[in-house]
């Protein structure tokens, strides 16, 4: 770990607190000129670094700037040692955790940026991710499961995320099948799940879960075709500086939930939290719209649909809407 890299682990975990630049360096057992220059870059860096005069210096809790250190004082226990790697900006962190896993990766490894330049969606599009104001990550997850079963990780993961914004906001974000996060009538998070497979053995050898949360994004910041369905856990005039945080809880349940995938119980809180689970809903089936009644959703995540004909089917991919009374 470099100096400045320390000194942020310090001062994260003394936040609001002033800690001396000899105490730092003694610490490190670098001079106090080398403390100097690590919180100068940290500046830089968009930290808020109060100094005084006697009394050294101190991490401001308006601070929002995601870093492994930060996140890492949240992780469980069992997670403390995964790999975080954070970035300014990345072209997409799912692009990034895939090359990470075919490097052999480990399991757990997250792959974080600040902003995306070309974030990615399910059907090719994209997914708006400015800098600052979200959160957008990837999770390397080797889970020993195969191809079938390895749907059932979007349906966990969306569970993860919906109880870990549970613990910030008192808005309950509800799921839209398979993969969206609403809060009210807006979007303000989706889940993109790739596998790497081994097609001889039939077998998952890795599963990539991409997550993108807006946290703070501005509605007029928002391109304006997605002003009308594109939304944020926090409001632009509330202050949310815990993006470290939330972070970590999503890893946290993502990773939690993820070592005992096969027992299903996330599949009652899925349908609990259901956006379309009682509605009549329009889907696409083979480029097809069609109209139909949500019904249910089965052991594997797929959604149980009765057909106007009175016939069932089950979709495992795809896209639904509620069809509007």
């Amino acid at each position: 770990m470099s100096v400045k890299n320390e000194v942020l682990h310090i001062l994260e975990l003394n936040i609001g607190a002033s800690v001396s630049g000899q105490e730092l360096a003694d610490k490190l057992s670098v001079s106090r000129t080398t403390i100097w220059k690590a919180i100068n870059c940290l500046k830089q860096e968009g930290y808020i670094i109060n100094a005084a005069s006697n009394k050294g210096y101190s991490l401001s809790s308006s601070s929002d700037v995601i870093s492994s250190e930060g996140i890492g004082l949240f992780l469980n226990d069992d997670y403390k040692d995964i790999p975080i790697s954070v970035y300014k900006s990345l072209n997409s962190t799912n692009t990034e955790a895939k090359m990470a896993a075919m490097q052999n990766a480990v399991h757990g490894t997250v792959i974080i940026s600040e902003e995306q330049t070309h974030g990615r969606g399910r059907f090719g599009r994209d997914f708006f991710s400015p800098p600052a104001s979200g959160i957008y990550m990837s999770i390397i997850l080797k889970p020993n499961l195969n191809i079938t079963n390895s749907v059932l990780i979007t349906t966990a993961a969306a569970v993860a995320v919906c109880l870990a914004i549970d613990r910030f906001s008192e808005d309950k974000p509800k799921i839209k099948w398979v993969n969206d996060i609403y809060i009210g009538n807006k979007k303000i998070c989706g889940i993109l799940t790739e596998a790497v497979t081994g097609f001889e053995s039939g077998t998952v050898d890795s599963v990539i879960v991409g997550i993108g949360v807006n946290i703070k994004t501005k509605e007029e910041v928002f391109p304006k075709e997605l002003q009308e369905i594109a939304g944020s856990i926090f409001h632009s005039n509330e202050s949310f500086t815990l993006r470290n945080q939330l972070a970590a809880e999503i890893i946290n349940n993502v990773l939690s939930i993820c070592e005992n995938l096969e027992d299903r119980n996330y599949l009652q809180i899925y349908k609990e939290r259901s956006l379309i689970l009682g509605e009549n809903i329009l889907y696409n089936l083979n480029n097809e719209w069609l109209e139909g009644y949500a019904l249910d959703i089965d052991e594997y995540g797929g959604l149980i649909v009765l057909q106007r004909d009175g016939q069932k089917t089950t979709l495992h991919s795809g896209e639904v809407s509620i069809r509007k009374k």
